[in-house]
């Protein structure tokens, strides 16, 4: 009997033992929970809430046409941050919920909607080009016009594009452009005033389009290259370059010409007009037959090869020069 009341205390110590431990267990993770659940009532959630309506306030798209400048002006944004994660890295407490699982709407045929895109050709340049400094660079952006450019552009290269016209109001204002280049594009037109008004014009980069009358030039024209367009000499107002006083580079070959477009001005230093269809010239194309003493040291590029001329039937054209033009002479 002793040994039968003996085993019976070791068993209800055993058993006490047992429920004992389930019990602790229990007790730990509803501490554990209490303590999470004030670990995270303690993190101030509202400052990282991010919702479209703040948006107005980070970026305003009003004035995008000023931003022509990436380098100094364009925006940083920051959009947001996380919230910080419990120092516990336990995760979240499960409380017994089960999420409610959203409404799916069915699937329909006609696809997502999407935004409505914007024109690119309505957009500023900087948005469509490279802007640096005041250089536009917008080689090979499938542009079919001229953007609209920062008032400050000095430089602009508009090359590789299917361009098919210059308008008056393309350069608008912009009174510090020096160079264009808009080569190979399919430019057929360009309006009388497109270039003429632009005060700090020098170099009118046109080649490879398909222009067959050259627009009105500004004095302030140092280079044209026209080279490989469709242009005749009736695509040529009558004395277009005479009061170009500070042109030297006039390219003009691979063109339709039939004369040389004469009078040129003293500044001239290189003359292209190869592969055009010039015939004859007259003897005071280059230098003024009633002067026998007039040298024009500048003009020392005279390009006339390609071109059904026989030179040597004009001795008395060359005189003033300090070279002969290349072509044939016999």
């Amino acid at each position: 009997r002793m040994w039968t009341l003996a085993w019976l205390g070791i068993a209800s110590l055993c058993l006490g033992a047992a429920w004992a431990v389930p019990a602790k267990e229990e007790r730990r993770k509803a501490e554990k929970i209490k303590a999470d659940l004030a670990l995270y009532e303690n993190l101030d959630l509202d400052n990282y809430d991010l919702t479209l309506d703040n948006y107005g306030e980070i970026l305003d798209l009003s004035n995008y046409e000023e931003l022509y400048d990436y380098g100094d002006l364009a925006p940083k944004i920051e959009v947001g941050t996380l919230a910080p994660r419990p120092k516990d890295p336990a995760a979240p407490p499960n409380l017994g919920t089960t999420p409610e699982t959203p409404n799916l709407q069915p699937p329909t045929t006609a696809g997502p909607v999407r935004p409505a895109p914007v024109p690119a050709q309505g957009l500023p340049s900087c948005l469509l080009c490279l802007c640096i400094g005041t250089s536009v660079y917008c080689d090979d952006a499938d542009l079919e016009h001229i953007p609209l450019l920062p008032p400050e552009t000095t430089y602009l290269y508009a090359r590789f594009n299917r361009i098919g016209a210059v308008r008056a109001g393309d350069f608008t204002g912009l009174k510090k452009l020096k160079r264009i280049d808009l080569s190979s594009n399919f430019i057929s037109w360009a309006d009388a005033d497109a270039f003429r008004l632009l005060p700090s014009l020098q170099e009118l980069i046109l080649p490879e389009n398909r222009l067959t009358v050259l627009p009105e030039l500004p004095r302030s024209i140092v280079r044209l290259d026209a080279r490989l367009n469709r242009i005749p000499s009736t695509g040529l107002r009558p004395e277009a370059f005479r009061d170009l006083k500070q042109l030297q580079f006039l390219h003009l070959s691979d063109n339709q010409l039939d004369y040389i477009p004469a009078p040129l001005p003293e500044s001239l230093r290189s003359l292209h007009l190869q592969n055009n269809n010039i015939q004859t010239m007259h003897e005071d194309t280059f230098c003024n037959s009633h002067d026998h003493g007039q040298i024009r040291r500048a003009l020392e590029d005279i390009r006339l090869d390609g071109n059904p001329i026989n030179l040597g039937l004009f001795p008395n054209a060359y005189f003033c020069l300090p070279r002969l033009p290349t072509g044939r002479f016999s």
